[in-house]
């Protein structure tokens, strides 16, 4: 299958690092004209130059911007009014015991992992049904759907998402603009080796030591080790695509079969 997404536009935001840079990578090989965000100008021009120079010949730009503020998202969308791809990426987690979550805690993770992207969907979705094409993604979590004691304002996020997401796909209905989301499993990015290693023997090699940890840890996985961030990528590529036409309102798990369910 051959995805050309030549003469698209596309946003990933929180793309400095992790899953949105390999979102951002994939997007890039595919064709498209990338837009990466983070909050910093440093980070995001760095974030920027790694990716032309991983994908020779990539159209690669750099928009920073705090998009869980007004004023961040404003800038943003003054330095990049349209795209054809939203890829909603940007999300903050945290371990707390539940009793213990603020209040302010509870209006920090909605404003970074929910209503930043609420903002951008209201923002992009009217030209992209102008013009009769667009892509919204949400990259949400198996905490959505299994969700974590220790984390139950992130959960509680993720399963917004997944509200959202449906929400505006029937929004968008019948105009050529799909919405999804997609429900990411327990992925290898930054910081996780220095955690997986914390619960298994540092003397081991890290092929044997993440199946090690999913084993005691993550038992309920069936892919019986860490995702790739490049495995989440390649599901937000191809909804990115015209043979994703047909797909919209779904919530759709790269998740190694973490969660015990059939649907979604």
């Amino acid at each position: 299958m051959l995805i050309d997404l030549s003469g698209k536009t596309a946003l990933v935001t929180g793309s400095t690092q992790g899953i949105g840079a390999a979102i951002a990578a994939g997007l890039a090989r595919a064709g498209a004209r990338v837009a990466v965000n983070g909050r910093g100008e440093e980070s995001t021009e760095e974030a920027a130059g790694r990716l032309g120079a991983e994908v020779p010949g990539a159209q690669v730009v750099a928009v920073a911007g705090d998009l869980a503020t007004e004023d961040g998202t404003r800038r943003l969308l003054e330095a990049l009014p349209d795209v054809d791809v939203l890829v909603n990426n940007l999300g903050i987690f945290e371990s707390r015991p539940p009793l213990e979550i603020t209040d302010a805690e509870w209006r920090r993770f909605f404003e970074v992992n929910v209503l930043a992207a609420v903002r951008l969907t209201r923002a992009y979705l009217p030209g992209m049904r102008d013009r009769g094409w667009g892509r919204i993604q949400y990259i949400a979590s198996d905490s959505a759907v299994a969700v974590p004691a220790e984390m139950i304002h992130y959960g509680m996020s993720k399963t917004a998402l997944l509200a959202v997401s449906r929400g505006f796909a029937k929004e968008a209905a019948g105009t050529g603009v799909t919405v999804n989301s997609v429900i990411a499993g327990p992925t290898h990015t930054g910081g996780v080796e220095d955690f997986v290693y914390q619960l298994v023997d540092r003397d081991l090699p890290w092929e044997q030591a993440q199946r090690e940890f999913m084993r005691r840890h993550r038992p309920q996985s069936l892919l019986q080790r860490l995702i790739e961030p490049e495995e989440i990528a390649n599901m937000v590529v191809y909804l990115s695509s015209p043979f994703a036409s047909a797909t919209t309102g779904g919530a759709l798990r790269v998740d190694g079969g973490y969660v015990d369910s059939i649907l979604p």
